[in-house]
């Protein structure tokens, strides 16, 4: 499979600040990857620090001044990788509660709905459903401060929102699962997009309850406990402002039909 994604991002820095960016894609081992990326400040080019992160998250760190600062990213990615690696800490890791996806608070609602599946595709296909069900995708309708209880309560989110209520559930019945910020052919609207992973049946298996794009087109960006670890853009110490983002990815050829029961991991 060949896929091309990009992204260029508008950022006006209205005070001197540290910006963190997560649009590059994480390592694809196996696979031939073309990729370019660039930052300007009013128009000059200005050098980013990578900093490598857990499961291939790539950060890029720039100090900017005061200015007008764009990056512009793209890749593709002829073949696909083998899923992504398991460890003892990540199973531990990634069944806890965190800022976004509060599982303790799920325990006993979760336990009522989902209690009787074993860890299992159709686990995750009900646990996809019924999110699916219960959400209406609304851009704008959520906080970035949401987490999984207030999307429960407000019946509307995106993508990282539902993305998070998935993960709360599933650590409430003691399945790891963790987010994962990707390129996502087909989504529409196009956009950066986040689905969850589950770990069952010996590898991390993705959870889409957007069924927004095929959960076999998607690419790797960044991988962590919710949102906090996973956005495409972090501020530190000054003030920017995101005038646009413009994001692509397409796959060559017609978009695969994509099984909810079946169970699929990023490669």
């Amino acid at each position: 499979m060949k896929r091309d994604v990009s992204a260029y991002l508008d950022v006006d820095v209205t005070e001197a600040s540290t910006l963190e960016f997560q649009i590059a894609i994480a390592p694809h081992p196996g696979t031939d990857v073309w990729e370019a990326l660039s930052f300007t400040l009013d128009g000059q080019p200005i050098e980013a620090q990578e900093i490598s992160g857990a499961h291939g998250t790539r950060i890029h760190k720039i100090h900017a001044g005061v200015g007008k600062l764009e990056a512009s990213y793209s890749a593709t990615i002829y073949g696909n990788t083998e899923p992504a690696p398991v460890s003892d800490y990540d199973l531990s890791l990634y069944l806890r509660p965190s800022r976004y996806s509060e599982a303790d608070k799920f325990f006993g609602f979760a336990a009522t709905e989902f209690g009787s599946y074993p860890p299992s595709e159709k686990l995750l296909a009900e646990v996809s459903s019924w999110v699916g069900a219960r959400l209406s995708y609304v851009p704008g309708s959520s906080d970035p401060i949401d987490g999984a209880v207030d999307t429960l309560l407000a019946g509307a989110g995106v993508c990282r929102d539902y993305t998070h209520l998935v993960v709360a559930l599933l650590r409430a019945v003691n399945v790891p699962a963790r987010l994962v910020a990707v390129y996502a052919p087909g989504c529409d609207p196009m956009d950066f997009h986040a689905v969850a992973e589950a770990f069952v049946e010996g590898q991390w298996r993705v959870v889409d309850a957007t069924c927004l794009a095929p959960r076999s087109t998607l690419v790797r960006i960044a991988t962590g406990r919710d949102a906090s670890d996973t956005a495409f853009l972090d501020n530190h110490g000054g003030s920017i402002i995101l005038n646009s983002a413009v994001v692509g990815a397409v796959v060559d050829g017609p978009l695969p039909f994509d099984d909810i029961t079946q169970l699929v991991s990023i490669t």
